[in-house]
């Protein structure tokens, strides 16, 4: 019988080169997005920061899946007081919000059946606090520190939790021009997305508890944990307030 995974955020990014490659290896993939997936027979359309989007999404299940992968997520390099407060709301809903309770809801249910595993996708980010990405960088800290405990409450009753805290990966959610796109993948400074979600399958089906991707990403959590706020306050004369008068 086929394993079967769920993918949130599956139709664009990182999202969709979790559900090729976990189909490419014989895995029946859903695949939920607020975004239409036409022609895809196993893709719910789903907006995850609706109230009741939880218990929709898990009654519109034929069966429980055998890996859950929350990767949904919103980014912007803006500062909090540039947002909307809809904006502001979407990031708390969708980071924070909704993956609380798809996991509480999911994980009792893998609990009852005595397996499963969850990923859920944090970022490098979560350890940076820097101007513009404050939001951004404290809903994925939530989801870090939430897995980290979540797989202690779990782990007696058959379910493995991993977090995956990935450095710059080369898709559009930070909205990079293709020429700056290209060069940060040369420089090492991104990571393509098909070797990053090869080695985050591959560590959650080991069952690890956490997975950043690269030596240099890795060294650079120590780093910028010791940079004083007068260099990352140079982040914002230097670029935030000139991206913001763009």
């Amino acid at each position: 019988m086929k394993q079967t995974a769920l993918v949130t955020g599956g139709a664009s990014g990182i999202g969709a080169e979790f559900v090729r490659q976990l189909r490419a290896a014989g895995w029946r993939v859903i695949s939920v997005d607020r975004t239409p997936q036409p022609g895809d027979p196993d893709a719910i359309t789903l907006d995850l920061t609706e109230p009741d989007a939880t218990d929709r999404l898990i009654d519109a299940l034929p069966l429980l899946p055998d890996l859950w992968i929350n990767n949904a997520g919103i980014f912007d390099f803006r500062a909090v007081t540039d947002l909307s407060p809809q904006r502001v709301d979407l990031y708390m809903d969708l980071h924070m919000r909704s993956l609380t309770h798809i996991c509480r809801r999911v994980g009792a249910l893998m609990a009852e059946r005595g397996s499963g595993r969850i990923l859920n996708m944090s970022s490098m980010s979560c350890w940076m606090p820097m101007p513009g990405i404050a939001l951004y960088s404290a809903t994925k800290a939530y989801i870090r520190v939430f897995s980290r405990a979540l797989r202690l409450e779990l782990r007696d009753r058959g379910v493995s939790v991993t977090v995956a805290c990935p450095g710059g990966i080369d898709t559009s959610l930070f909205g990079l021009p293709a020429n700056l796109r290209r060069l940060a993948l040369r420089l090492g400074a991104t990571q393509s997305p098909e070797r990053f979600v090869s080695n985050a399958l591959r560590r959650t089906l080991r069952n690890r508890k956490q997975y950043i991707n690269g030596p240099l990403n890795r060294l650079s959590i120590l780093l910028v944990g010791l940079l004083p706020d007068a260099l990352r306050y140079q982040i914002k004369p230097r670029l935030l307030d000139k991206l913001t008068r763009l």
